[in-house]
């Protein structure tokens, strides 16, 4: 089991493909927690 083997994360890797071992949208979780978003201050209540 390793670079060659497709049904492996490191397969996956490897042959830039994804699937079950490697999923697609788990990689844009990741991608978007590293990116830090620039957020405003909540407004003050009129009260």
């Amino acid at each position: 089991m390793g670079r060659g083997d497709r049904k492996t994360k490191r397969g996956k890797i490897w042959a830039g493909s994804t699937g079950n071992a490697r999923p697609k949208s788990g990689r844009k979780k990741k991608m978007a927690k590293g990116k830090s978003l620039k957020r405003t201050p909540p407004e003050p209540s009129k009260a």
